[in-house]
């Protein structure tokens, strides 16, 4: 039987810090040979800017293989749709049956966010209590969730190009023990924060280098995968220690990593190493409280795999979603 899970049954369903215990786990893995994690392709026919990504994965540990296929379509936008849409397929490592197809908003946003926090855990400086986040929208809130987990966040400085955006923001985090300060520009929030989290669409850069301060951790999260967008400068990858989720899939992806290493200021070997790496320590990560280091969050399968197998088994659990045979 295969179930047939909802996003709003998704969002009832999902548990942060089981999330980033999974997420980081599954860095571990990929470290350890133990889950196999391949480049993605990424499929696109002229003259459609839209882009098909099969995001695909296999764990050991958690018993699975998984495929996400990412819609990234940016007119969606003029059409009053969502930009980005996917879905999650679940399949089990034994016996290749379909156990689950899920909806992939809300895996996405939880397991990236669940990212960010397990990369500021390992590379940020363990006292950084302010959290800036250039863009405010879901991603943004479910950051705020995950980095108080693991971090003493108690101010976070936020900024998005509307003031429509900022208050919503500031609603959904009223229950939290936070000081949420609306910055006037995104250089207010690069120059304020512990740990800055860039999470908006953008094609050219919204944060610089110059804006940089000693002891910053950055995770670079937002911008489309596509190897011609960015959120961070040229400048601003040269100046920190880089770090990524996946190197093969960065290389393929990565529009922050990418462009600095075409403009000859940067090159793959720039690159300290794999976040798994540094979690089983075969990479050394922050080496001074004044290192400037950086994550660069591209999004990879087994994020997905990781965040699907505790959607699944919860959902079985609790007797929720809509169970079909597929075979008949």
């Amino acid at each position: 039987m295969t179930l047939i899970l909802t996003a709003s049954e998704l969002h009832t369903l999902a548990d942060m810090p089981r999330t980033i215990k999974a997420v980081e786990s599954a860095f571990a893995d990929i470290s350890a040979g133990l889950a196999h994690q391949p480049a993605p392709a990424s499929l696109s026919l002229p003259p459609s800017g839209g882009r098909f990504i099969p995001m695909s994965a296999l764990s050991a540990a958690d018993g699975l293989a998984s495929v996400k296929l990412l819609a990234d379509i940016p007119a969606n936008s003029d059409r009053g749709l969502p930009t980005q849409r996917s879905t999650i397929v679940l399949v089990s490592r034994s016996t290749g049956e379909t156990l689950a197809i899920l909806d992939g908003r809300i895996p996405t946003r939880v397991r990236t966010a669940a990212a960010s926090a397990v990369a500021s855990k390992v590379l940020a400086r363990s006292d950084s209590s302010v959290l800036g986040l250039v863009g405010a929208g879901a991603l943004a809130v479910a950051h705020v969730h995950a980095m108080l987990a693991v971090l003493p966040i108690k101010t976070v400085v936020v900024w998005s190009r509307t003031a429509e955006t900022t208050d919503a923001f500031q609603r959904q985090v009223a229950d939290l023990e936070l000081t949420v300060v609306v910055a006037a520009s995104p250089q207010d929030v690069v120059e304020s924060a512990d740990v800055l989290c860039t999470l908006t669409p953008a094609s050219e850069p919204v944060v610089f280098g110059k804006w940089f301060k000693p002891g910053l951790h950055v995770n670079a999260v937002g911008a489309r995968p596509r190897p011609e967008d960015r959120e961070i400068d040229s400048a601003g990858m040269v100046r920190s220690r880089v770090f990524v989720d996946s190197l093969p899939t960065a290389t393929t992806k990565s529009g922050d990593l990418m462009i600095p290493i075409s403009e000859g200021v940067m090159s793959v070997g720039d690159v300290r190493g794999e976040l798994g790496d540094v979690i089983t320590g075969k990479v050394l990560g922050r080496t001074s409280r004044d290192d400037i280091t950086l994550f660069n969050s591209v999004g990879i399968g087994v994020l997905d795999l990781a965040i699907g197998r505790i959607l699944y088994d919860s959902a079985v659990e609790q007797s929720m979603g809509l169970e079909l045979d597929l075979s008949r």
